[in-house]
């Protein structure tokens, strides 16, 4: 038998803590990460780590944008989170190592590059909603929309951002790349910041200019590399019903039939947690006895064991 195979998805707080965005302290951040994680890699499961890269894709696009020139032309959305993966994907391999030793474990750690398929018709495509990058004033903004061309939105009172095209990943380039190495005992990181999105042409695959969810995308990730679980990290230890309210709950064991009462409701803000409830309900419906979990990263451990966190399953499983 095989050992349990968990896609973990983890969110900006894994990373980035506050508003430090030197290397320093994205690596500590992210050694942190890693001895909350190295638990279940010690207990046997198989793990493959995915996370987002907002804040990072968004300063490296003003670096390039600063430096844009004749000579070091600045490069595009989809590049740019290439170039992200490759940092964070670096930082997690050495992180992951040292906790490793520090219990006296060797394994090898691969960061993988990865490409998300997306469909050109997607609509995402004439409406983005994506907000990338740093805050802008109404006026900033504006004139950042006539010299560039960018798109800015308000964003929940803070300010205007950039806002690309954030399509759905219909497939995972290097799926079965990813599901080889878990197959041989290697930890993977993958689909970091949502994968970079390219489209499927007859002569090969082309970058876009867009940002895909990571949530959608560790999904999609976990049913092609036939993952028992998909555990979606946040800040917070469950999804709560009704929340801020004195009739707020917290849910803890639900079913693909109950969230989407709940989402049909709109219990879940549309720029946080639904996303992520999207996400956890398309793995639950992708296979029987796959099994969802959202939870604060500090409860990893846990969740797995299935002591804490939201978990989603078919109810169709839990009426056999």
């Amino acid at each position: 038998m095989r050992n349990k195979r968990v896609v973990i998805a983890l969110g900006g707080n894994a990373i980035q803590q506050g508003k430090d965005a030197t290397a320093g302290a994205q690596i500590r951040a992210v050694e942190a990460t890693a001895q909350s994680l190295v638990a279940l890699i010690e207990e046997g499961v198989d793990v493959i780590i995915t996370h987002g890269n907002g804040p990072q894709v968004g300063n490296l696009i003003l670096q390039q944008a600063a430096a844009d020139s004749a000579a070091t032309p600045a490069m595009p959305l989809d590049v740019c989170g290439a170039m992200t993966q490759g940092m964070i994907g670096y930082w997690f391999e050495n992180a992951l190592t040292k906790a490793l030793r520090s219990r006296g474990l060797e394994r090898s750690v691969a960061p993988i590059v990865t490409r998300c398929v997306v469909d050109p018709n997607d609509s995402a495509f004439s409406h983005p909603t994506k907000p990338i990058g740093p805050f802008y004033s109404e006026a900033e903004a504006s004139a950042l929309e006539r010299s560039t061309g960018h798109v800015f939105k308000e964003d929940a009172g803070r300010g205007y951002r950039r806002v690309v095209p954030s399509p759905y990943p219909t497939a995972i380039c290097e799926h079965t790349v990813i599901r080889d190495l878990v197959d041989n005992g290697h930890i993977v990181v993958a689909s970091g910041g949502g994968g970079i999105p390219v489209i499927d042409t007859p002569d090969g695959y082309v970058g876009v200019e867009a940002v895909i969810d990571k949530d959608f995308a560790a999904a999609k990730l976990a049913e092609l590399v036939e993952a028992d679980m998909l555990l979606i990290l946040t800040a917070v230890e469950h999804v709560y019903v009704n929340f801020g309210t004195t009739e707020e709950a917290a849910l803890t064991e639900t079913t693909n039939e109950q969230l989407e009462t709940y989402i049909a409701e709109g219990q879940f803000a549309p720029g946080s947690m639904l996303p992520k409830v999207r996400a956890a309900l398309q793995f639950a419906e992708s296979g029987t006895g796959r099994v969802s979990v959202i939870t604060s990263l500090e409860q990893a451990h846990a969740a797995v064991r299935g002591d804490v966190g939201t978990r989603v399953r078919l109810a169709a499983t839990l009426q056999q």
